[in-house]
């Protein structure tokens, strides 16, 4: 039995292993987040980071491992556990033909909400997050960024411990990411712990207290997103070349100016480089590349592009699926 007042992980999870037909979409995943904090849960889709929050959530049973969020055991007592969170999925989940207003008013009296109470928590959430003239009008008429906004208050209608939010920004404008950003940091501010799953780079970085990066069912780093970086450390060469086919004659050439051996992404024809010596080793690559057609070279510094692409040998944002990934298991 768990309360406001337990003082471990909010959400932990050990050696979760879920399994659809012969593909693991869960392979012994562990993970831990402290009370109040944001774990970025970073990984391409089908990587298992939905999957993941389903098992955390009670809409799915695990094969293997055990879970609990707020200290309660998440496969025995799942009613317990839907009382203390709030989830948002990767899509609005909002009736288009009620009003903001009703929709909310709705999902209190689905939690039993007293009638004018589920009023009044309506009323406040359309206040917190911007809704306010909106209220009033069926949410078919919303943008996506309201209806985002919307969906993130009917999850926190009844004031839940954990939020779980499962790519919140998919399908949003830049302008609307970046307010629903400061909307997260927000409920962090106000004391919310947050699990969120996310395959923007950007995002976790300025979100996250910790990042775990989960790759076909496994968590294969975990740290902040400095302690990642540092991994990778140093310098990097970046190229993308016209043609994926010149990106072994690349590396074949400026290969031996690396601290390490290139990496090479054939969906986005990139190549990076580990280096030391910044500029001139920069103009030197360029001249050993002479005679490929490149669309763009650069010099950087580390971030967590490299970190996903070092540890996992392709970007973040490749959408390639294996049947029984997450997408085809949720329909997203």
């Amino acid at each position: 039995m768990a309360s406001a007042t337990y003082d471990g992980p909010a959400i932990r999870a050990e050696g979760l292993v879920k399994v659809f037909g012969e593909h693991r979409a869960l392979d012994g995943v562990d993970l831990e987040v402290q009370r109040g904090q944001v774990l970025g849960l970073l990984g391409p889709n089908g990587a298992g980071k939905t999957t993941a929050v389903r098992v955390l959530t009670t809409l799915l049973d695990a094969d293997g491992g055990s879970a609990s969020v707020a200290g309660i055991d998440v496969a025995e007592d799942p009613d317990k556990v839907r009382s203390v969170i709030g989830l948002t999925g990767q899509y609005a989940a909002v009736d288009e033909y009620l009003t903001g207003f009703e929709n909310l008013e709705m999902v209190g009296q689905l939690f039993q909400m007293p009638r004018k109470r589920a009023r009044a928590r309506a009323t406040e959430l359309l206040e917190r997050f911007d809704l306010v003239e909106a209220g009033n009008r069926p949410s078919k008429t919303y943008s996506g960024g309201m209806r985002r906004r919307l969906d993130i208050a009917a999850s926190l209608i009844a004031g839940p411990q954990v939020l779980f939010l499962d790519e919140p920004t998919t399908g949003l404008d830049p302008r609307s990411r970046l307010a629903m950003w400061e909307f997260i940091e927000d409920l962090v501010t106000d004391g919310t712990t947050i699990l969120l799953t996310t395959q923007y780079l950007d995002e976790a970085d300025r979100l996250a207290d910790t990042i775990a990066v989960i790759d076909r069912g496994k968590v294969i780093a975990r740290g902040t997103a400095d302690e990642l970086k540092a991994q990778v450390g140093g310098e990097r060469l970046v190229f993308t070349v016209a043609d994926a086919a010149d990106l072994g004659r690349l590396a074949e050439a400026v290969g031996p100016l690396g601290v390490d051996a290139p990496v090479s992404d054939q969906a986005t024809r990139r190549l990076t480089l580990p280096i030391q010596g910044g500029a001139p080793v920069l103009r030197e690559a360029l001249d050993r590349a002479d005679g490929i057609a490149l669309v763009d070279a650069g010099l950087r510094r580390p971030d967590l592009d490299d970190v996903f692409l070092t540890l996992t040998g392709h970007a973040a944002e490749d959408d390639e699926q294996t049947p029984g990934t997450d997408t085809e298991e949720v329909g997203s």
